[in-house]
Formats: C-alpha cells, sequence, structure tokens
C-alpha cells in the first residue's frame, strides 16, 4: 500500500487565512505530509504568502490550475497531480477540523478507499452557515444513506480523504464546483469501493468571502442526488 499523504487545498485570494491554515496543519497532522496549494494565477493574494512560508514549510507545493480557473477545477488539478497514497481536500478557510485529518488516514490503512468528514453522524456538528444550506445538506446525506445504502450522513461535505488509486478509476463529470466530491463518493460507492465516516466539525469561515453559491450550484447537487437513486444498489442483484 502506498502511505503517502497529500492535502488538496483550492486557494483564492486567502492571504488572510493561509498562515493559519499551514499552522493548523502542521501542529495537528502527526503523519508525515506534503501541502499542494492549486491557485488560478499569479494574481492571487495568496501566492506571496505562501512563497515567504516555504523556506520553513517545504511540505507546501504551489500547482497551477490545470483546468482554468473555480474550485472545481482546482479540486481536479490537486487530485490529480497527487502521488499514490492518500489525498484529502480541505478548503483554505479553516472551516474544517484538521484534527481528524489523522482517523481518515487511520482508515484509509485500514483499505478504505473513502472516508468522508461527517457533520450528521454522532460526534459531528456544523457551526454556523446559511440555515437552508445547511438543511438541505444533512437532508441530502441522511436521505441518501437510506434510500440508496451510501454508507455516509454527509455525503455533500467536501472535506474528505480518497485513495489516490480511485481518481484514476473515476470519470469525473461535475461542471458546477463543489459537488465533486459527492460525485465521486456516489460512483465510488456503486463501484463497491470500501466507503466509511469519520466524525467531523464545520465551522463558517470567519476571514474572506464564501464560493458557495446555494442557487447556481443546488442543480449539480440534485443531479448527483437523483444518480445515486436511480442506479441505487437493490439487494440480492449483482453489482
Amino acid at each position: 500500500m502506498d502511505t503517502a499523504l497529500t492535502l488538496v487545498v483550492p486557494v483564492y485570494n486567502e492571504a488572510e487565512s493561509i498562515t493559519a491554515l499551514i499552522e493548523a496543519i502542521t501542529s495537528k497532522i502527526t503523519h508525515e505530509h506534503r501541502v499542494l496549494c492549486v491557485y488560478d494565477d499569479e494574481a492571487d493574494t495568496t501566492l506571496p504568502v505562501l512563497r515567504q512560508l516555504q523556506p520553513a514549510h517545504p511540505e507546501i507545493e504551489l500547482v497551477p490550475n490545470a483546468y482554468g480557473r473555480g474550485a472545481l477545477e482546482a479540486i481536479r488539478t490537486g487530485l490529480e497531480k497527487a502521488p499514490p497514497g492518500a489525498v484529502v481536500v480541505t478548503m483554505a478557510d479553516l472551516s474544517d477540523d484538521l484534527g481528524v485529518v489523522d482517523a481518515m488516514y487511520q482508515k484509509y490503512l485500514e483499505d478504505y478507499e473513502v472516508v468522508c468528514g461527517s457533520r450528521y453522524m454522532r460526534g459531528g456538528k456544523q457551526i454556523g452557515g446559511p440555515f437552508i444550506k445547511r438543511t438541505m445538506s444533512r437532508v441530502a446525506g441522511v436521505s441518501l444513506r437510506y434510500l440508496a445504502g451510501i454508507p455516509t450522513h454527509d455525503v455533500t461535505n467536501s472535506f474528505k480523504l480518497y485513495s489516490r488509486g480511485l481518481i484514476d478509476k473515476i470519470e469525473i463529470e461535475s461542471t458546477g464546483s463543489f459537488e465533486i466530491g459527492m460525485e465521486i463518493v456516489v460512483k465510488a460507492y456503486l463501484a463497491g469501493c470500501k466507503i466509511t465516516e469519520v466524525p467531523t466539525s464545520w465551522i463558517d469561515r470567519e476571514t474572506g468571502e464564501s464560493n458557495f453559491d446555494v442557487r447556481r450550484l443546488l442543480p449539480h447537487y440534485i443531479h448527483w442526488y437523483a444518480y445515486a437513486i436511480r442506479h441505487r444498489k437493490v439487494p440480492g442483484t449483482r453489482t
């Protein structure tokens, strides 16, 4: 088994939060790791700060977005640039609980190909964020668990660990943004991959602006929700 651990961090003008993120990664993750910070262009305000941090943090790698601009393209780039091993997608705004990465990585060592950070299982929680977004996310995750059998309460959370080998097997079709995480989980489950979850806390960002637009992205989430229901496994049938 490949034991490398890579964090993929899409960045966009995160100068206010990126130093705190790198410090949190360093203090909370015990396993040796690298951090791929994927950016759209050289005008990004995050880059000067990251370049100042690199001498003390050689694990930081600056990766230009290979697919143009935007979070979806940055996540795709990072997943594809990561070496064999475990790959964790996390945001630069400190909303994700990096303290559970070690637990996620341990599940990877137990042969799980997807480990979901779950806000909605026992021990998880979400603090802040728009009410409508929280409600739709919780309903989607819990209902897909019972209606389609997907083994997580939180299919929409972007904070997930993937086996790098799994990424090579999946054709990414997402065209919106953060729904890519939902697509990968749904396709991994339908392909028979081992999936699990660990409880995590999500805290609404305190600096910068969120790139999540519910009205624009909702149709993309609905697409993968319907896909999971339509292709759900039926007990007693061969997959």
